[in-house]
């Protein structure tokens, strides 16, 4: 515990948690894990107060004012300093900072003497299009380097202006030491995602792995049919790689949950039903009903969420070898896996999951059990609070030291 929260006599369960996120224009899976988090955090009695900043504020901000605030936001600077003097929060938990909070954040918190937590949902810190792909593949030109090609590329959003912005923020930071020394504990997803950030220059010592978790509970067991697909329509989730498939494999059945820009050759292949987008309920009824979801993407993700509610509906995943997908998924065990962007042995294990019903049964109480022990609500709170006590004594420690 801090200095001041010892002298209060603040318990564990008495944490006060100041949660920092810049939504996106286009709700996505981060925003959910926010909240999930909050809600997580307020069922275990701790206080919580949420700084948020809108991506859709941009379209009242001139270039100029954003391209300034990506580096370095004095508003953000004004206003954790504000609301930290009015909640007396013990750790600050950032999840998106980019554009509108920026790196400011952490020296922010510094002057206040309040760790810093921060989630690592993507990489951005490391690569300027976040996701390691070019051009449909993986691309790791930018890991531990100067991201000049990303530049020259136009990989965030497609602009050179916009993509300078976002590697001029990453070099300047990198060189003033915000990454390295003004975070007290970084949060990777999974083994694989910690091994890319220690790579890319990140201190080893601060990154704990805590992934995303679901609150799902046991229901009846009841028949399940076909192949399952959550998630955007669009190029690195692998919806070519799986229309391909399907024309591999015809007469295979798959529901695809979700909206994007590939919708429209979607609704022309007559093995796909398209459900649009549907509310989380909605989505768990549909893994409760299928026998296999399919994962099938051409990118490293940072750890989906649909992984562990899948999971936690004892459905297994058919997913690409490739990043978090392939550490997460015991092939054979938990799911089946197969080579990143090869439609025909996509094709093959959706074959073979449909001719082997008992096995793939098998498979998805395996996962079940796996969601209890790695993906719950409980488990992943344990984890964060353990996180968030070593953030704190790091912090007390460099005070001290100081």
């Amino acid at each position: 515990m801090s200095r001041s929260a010892r002298q209060a006599g603040i318990t564990l369960t008495a944490l006060r948690v100041l949660i920092v996120h810049n939504a996106y224009q286009q709700r996505g899976g981060e925003d959910a894990v926010v909240e999930a988090e909050v809600d997580l955090l307020r069922q275990n009695g701790h206080a919580t107060a949420l700084y948020r900043r809108d991506n859709r504020d941009l379209d009242n901000v001139g270039r100029i004012a954003a391209l300034g605030q990506t580096l370095w936001s004095r508003r953000t600077v004004r206003d954790i300093g504000a609301l930290a003097a009015d909640f007396q929060p013990d750790v600050i938990h950032a999840h998106n900072t980019f554009p509108l909070i920026s790196p400011s954040l952490y020296w922010g918190a510094q002057q206040l003497a309040v760790p810093v937590v921060q989630t690592l949902h993507n990489f951005r810190l490391l690569c300027p299009q976040a996701m390691f792909l070019r051009n449909g593949a993986v691309c790791e030109d930018c890991l531990a380097k100067v991201p000049w090609r990303g530049v020259l590329r136009r990989c965030y959003r497609g602009s050179y202006a916009q993509s300078a912005a976002l590697a001029s923020m990453l070099c300047t930071h990198r060189a003033i030491g915000t990454f390295q020394h003004k975070v007290a504990r970084y949060i990777a997803l999974s083994e694989f995602g910690r091994r890319k950030f220690i790579e890319g220059g990140l201190p080893a010592a601060r990154i704990s792995v805590k992934p995303n978790f679901a609150d799902v509970p046991v229901t009846n067991e009841q028949e399940r049919q076909g192949g399952l697909f959550v998630g955007r329509l669009s190029p690195e989730k692998g919806v070519g790689v799986l229309l391909d498939a399907l024309a591999r494999s015809p007469g295979c059945r798959v529901r695809v949950a979700g909206s994007g820009p590939q919708e429209a050759e979607l609704r022309r292949c007559a093995d796909v039903e398209l459900l649009g987008w549907q509310p989380f309920e909605a989505t768990l009824d549909e893994m409760r009903r299928a026998r296999f979801l399919i994962m099938p993407s051409i990118c490293y993700e940072g750890f989906p969420r649909t992984l562990a509610e899948a999971f936690a509906c004892g459905l297994p995943v058919i997913a690409s070898r490739l990043g978090v997908l392939e550490e997460s998924i015991r092939d054979g065990e938990t799911g089946l896996l197969f080579a990143a962007a090869s439609s025909a042995e996509l094709a093959d294990k959706i074959d073979w999951a449909e001719r082997n019903p008992v096995a793939m049964h098998r498979m998805g109480r395996n996962a079940r059990m796996e969601y209890e022990a790695k993906y719950s609500p409980d488990s992943n709170y344990k984890q964060l609070m353990a996180i968030y006590l070593a953030a704190i004594y790091d912090n007390e420690q460099r005070a001290a030291a100081a």
